[in-house]
């Protein structure tokens, strides 16, 4: 069972950068696209942001102009970089990852904490 191994989330203050990365445990066959998305408590998941094979990238509103995504194809790895981060970015963070037949595989989450 192939598992998305997320890294870089943490406590941080208002204004500040961090950076999340995530990289699937093993092979996965045929990816589409790859994103981040975040759960606050006692809020539904959320996009955050996507990107294509193509390199296609698709942001929240939220995070227009705040946050990065990017990916490196050959290490099948999709980092977040987020920075002017807010309190109300605070949640937990999932990466996603869809392939051709539209399998999503989902990461543990890491939590993101911005304190004001």
């Amino acid at each position: 069972q192939v598992q998305l191994v997320e890294s870089g989330g943490g406590l941080v203050q208002t204004g500040g950068s961090l950076r999340l990365s995530c990289a699937p445990s093993g092979s996965i066959f045929g990816i589409k696209a790859m994103g981040w998305y975040r759960q606050a408590p006692g809020k539904q998941r959320e996009l955050v942001a996507t990107i294509t094979s193509g390199g296609s990238t698709d942001y929240a509103d939220s995070a227009k102009g705040r946050f990065t995504i990017s990916r490196d194809n050959a290490k099948n790895t999709v980092y977040l970089q987020m920075n002017s981060l807010k309190p109300e970015d605070t949640a937990v963070y999932f990466c996603n990852v869809r392939n051709i037949f539209r399998a999503d595989y989902w990461g543990q989450g890491t939590q993101v904490t911005v304190s004001s």
